[in-house]
C-alpha cells in the first residue's frame, strides 16, 4: 500500500526528519539546505543573505497573546535571527477559505503590520488566494524572510563544542499551552499567554558583542525544547545533558502538562530561543538577558557532552536521569 502523509509527519518529530530527508532533501540537493539551519545563508558577494520560508497553519486563528499573522511575522524573524541575519524583508501570501470573515482578515494584517513595526521588518511583496468552503480551515499564510548578516557571522546547527553551555531565554511551553487552551477541547481554563515575539532586537546585539563565542542559537518551535535540542546534538554530533531543576516553566503550563500527561519540553515555543556559547561567555550573556523583558528568566539549563553522540537527556529533580528521545510528532499538530 502506498504511504500517505500523517499529521506526524508535521509535528517536527522523528516523522518529520524522515520526511525531510526522504522526500526533500533527496531531491533538492543543495549544500546550504541539507545543513538543516533555521534559513540558508548564501554568500554571493560583499556581504551574506540569509533566507527563509516557512507556513503557518495553526489553529484556532487567534488565541491569548496573538494570532496567525503576528505568528507569521514574528516565526519568520526569529529563523533569520537565529543565523545572525538583520531581518531586512518579508514577502507573504495568504490561502483563504471562502467565507472567512472580512473583519478578521483585518486583524491579521493590522497584527502582520504591527509585528513588523517592532522587529524593524519591511513587507514587501505578497499574494492572495482564496479557496472553497471546506479546502482550507479559514486562513494560512506563507512567508519568506531575506535578512544580511556580517561575513565573520557563522552560526549554525553543527556548531555546538564539547563544553559549551545551552541557554534558554525564557519559561518554555508558554505557546503551546495557550494554543491549546484556546482550542477549547479540555474543559479547563488558566491565564496563559503565548510568547510570540520577534527577538531580534535582544538576540542581535549578543550575536555582535560576543562574535564567534556564541555557536548555535535555535528557536524551538515545533516540538519544543526537546526535539530542537535533538536536532542540534544530531548536527553538531555532540549530547546535551539537562539540568530540570534550573529549566524555567510557568506554573500554568507545568499545571496543564501534568493534568493532561504532556511533556512541557516537547510544547512549542514562539518567543523563545535556545543559545549554546562558550561557558566563559554565558554568565555575561544571561546579564545582558535579563535586562530585556523577553529575556528576564533567561537561564543556563545544560551542557554540551562528547560521550554519545546525537543523545540528548535530563537530570530530574530527584537526581534521575533520563533520556530525551526526538518524538514522534504527534504531540500537538496545527500549533504554529
Amino acid at each position: 500500500m502506498a504511504a500517505k502523509i500523517g499529521l506526524a509527519e508535521g509535528g517536527g518529530g522523528e516523522a518529520t526528519a524522515r520526511l525531510i530527508k526522504e522526500v526533500f532533501w533527496s531531491q533538492f540537493k543543495n549544500p546550504e539546505l541539507l545543513k538543516g539551519n533555521d534559513a540558508a545563508v548564501l554568500d554571493w558577494g560583499p556581504g551574506k543573505l540569509a533566507v527563509t520560508t516557512d507556513s503557518f497553519v495553526v489553529t484556532p486563528w487567534q488565541f491569548s497573546g496573538g494570532d496567525i499573522g503576528r505568528l507569521a511575522v514574528a516565526g519568520t524573524v526569529n529563523d533569520l535571527t537565529m543565523m545572525g541575519a538583520e531581518p531586512k524583508a518579508l514577502t507573504v501570501s495568504f490561502i483563504i477559505e471562502e467565507g472567512f470573515e472580512e473583519d478578521s482578515l483585518k486583524q491579521v494584517t493590522r497584527s502582520m503590520a504591527e509585528t513588523a513595526v517592532e522587529a524593524g521588518v519591511s513587507i514587501v511583496a505578497g499574494d492572495t488566494k482564496v479557496v472553497g468552503r471546506g479546502a482550507a480551515d479559514g486562513i494560512f499564510i506563507n512567508t519568506t524572510g531575506i535578512g544580511q548578516l556580517r561575513a565573520e557571522i557563522d552560526l549554525s546547527g553543527d556548531k555546538a563544542q564539547p563544553g559549551d553551555v545551552v541557554m534558554i531565554t525564557g519559561t518554555i511551553g508558554d505557546h503551546g499551552g495557550a494554543v491549546l487552551l484556546a482550542r477549547g477541547e479540555l474543559g479547563i481554563s488558566a491565564q496563559l499567554v503565548s510568547d510570540v515575539a520577534p527577538l531580534n532586537r535582544i538576540l542581535l546585539p549578543l550575536v555582535g558583542n560576543f562574535n564567534n563565542g556564541i555557536h548555535v542559537m535555535r528557536d524551538p518551535t515545533r516540538g519544543g525544547l526537546a526535539v530542537t535540542l535533538n536536532e542540534i546534538a544530531r548536527q553538531s554530533k555532540v549530547s546535551i545533558r539537562l539540568d530540570e531543576t534550573q529549566i524555567p516553566i510557568l506554573p500554568e503550563v507545568q499545571g496543564i502538562t501534568e493534568l493532561l500527561g504532556l511533556d512541557p519540553l516537547y510544547l512549542a515555543n514562539e518567543g523563545k530561543a535556545i543559545i549554546i556559547a562558550r561557558p566563559e561567555l554565558a554568565p555575561d550573556i544571561i546579564e545582558r538577558l535579563s535586562r530585556e523583558k523577553l529575556g528576564a528568566k533567561a537561564a543556563i539549563i545544560g551542557v554540551v557532552g562528547l560521550e554519545n553522540p546525537g543523545l540528548v537527556s535530563i537530570r530530574s529533580q530527584s537526581g534521575g536521569e533520563r533520556i530525551l528521545p526526538m518524538g514522534s510528532g504527534e504531540l500537538l499538530p496545527r500549533i504554529c
